[in-house]
C-alpha cells in the first residue's frame, strides 16, 4: 500500500515545528541539516554545529557559498547577525556540558526505547569511529532522531533492540520519520502523529512493535 511520504523538506519542516522559541539546537550531518532552512517565521533559534559555529543560518543562495564557513558536513552555511565562530574544542565543551536544549541527528536504527545506532552498520569500508555523535546524543537536553522509517529493503529502522553498534543507550526521546512521528519511552513507542491515510494498525504492522496511542 502507499501513503504519501514527507519529502525530505517536509520532514526537515516538522520537525522545526516542534523546536521551541529560544532553543540551542545542534543539526546532524546529513538531513537534519535542512531544518535550519524551515525554523518558523517570529522563532528564535540558536543553531550550533560541532566544528565550532554558534549562530548558524540557512544554506547560502547559490553564488554566495563561502566554503571557509561551513558545518560539520562541509556544506556552506550562512552566519546569522551575533553568530560566532570558534575551537571546535569549545564546541565539543558546549555539547559535553549539557548547553544544548536538542540535537537532531540521522540513524541507521533507533529502539523503542530510545537506544540509538547511528555510526556504523558494522560492513567492511565503514568509518572506523564513533565521532562526535555520542557527545550530543547524551550531552543535549533531548535528542530527536530524523530518518526514513523503512529502508530500502521495506525493513524498520524502529526496532526492540538494535543490531547495529550503538551510540547511546536510552538517549533519543522523538523519532521524526516520513510516514510517522514517535516518541520514545522506557514502556517503548507512543504515536505523535502519522501522514495522511496511514492508519494505525498498518503503522504498527510496518513497525512490526506495538506504538501506543
Amino acid at each position: 500500500m502507499s501513503y504519501p511520504r514527507r519529502t525530505k523538506d517536509q520532514l526537515a519542516a516538522r520537525v522545526a515545528q516542534d523546536i521551541h522559541d529560544g532553543a540551542y539546537v545542534n543539526l546532524g550531518i546529513g538531513m537534519p541539516t535542512l531544518v535550519a532552512n524551515h525554523i518558523p517565521a517570529g522563532t528564535e533559534v540558536v543553531l550550533q554545529s560541532e566544528n565550532g559555529i554558534l549562530g548558524m543560518g540557512p544554506a547560502p543562495a547559490e553564488g554566495d557559498e563561502d566554503y571557509d564557513l561551513t558545518n560539520a558536513g562541509k556544506q556552506p552555511v550562512t552566519l546569522l547577525p551575533g553568530g560566532s565562530f570558534f575551537h571546535h574544542a569549545d564546541s565539543f565543551a558546549m555539547m559535553r556540558g549539557g548547553h544544548l536544549d536538542i540535537c537532531v541527528l540521522g540513524a541507521f536504527q533507533v529502539s523503542a526505547t530510545g537506544d540509538l545506532a547511528n555510526w556504523s552498520t558494522g560492513e567492511p569500508g565503514a568509518i572506523p569511529a564513533v565521532g562526535g555523535a555520542m557527545d550530543l546524543a547524551i550531552g543535549a537536553k533531548q535528542t530527536w532522531v530524523m530518518m526514513d522509517l523503512l529502508t530500502k529493503q521495506g525493513q524498520s529502522k524502529v526496532v526492540a533492540q538494535c543490531s547495529y553498534p550503538l551510540t547511546g543507550i536510552a538517549c533519543v526521546k522523538r523519532i521524526y520519520t516520513d510516514l510517522a512521528t514517535l516518541e520514545c519511552t522506557p514502556k517503548g513507542l507512543r504515536l505523535i502523529d502519522t501522514v495522511e491515510g496511514l492508519a494505525h494498525a498498518e503503522l504498527e504492522r510496518l513497525v512490526g512493535l506495538p506504538i501506543a496511542s
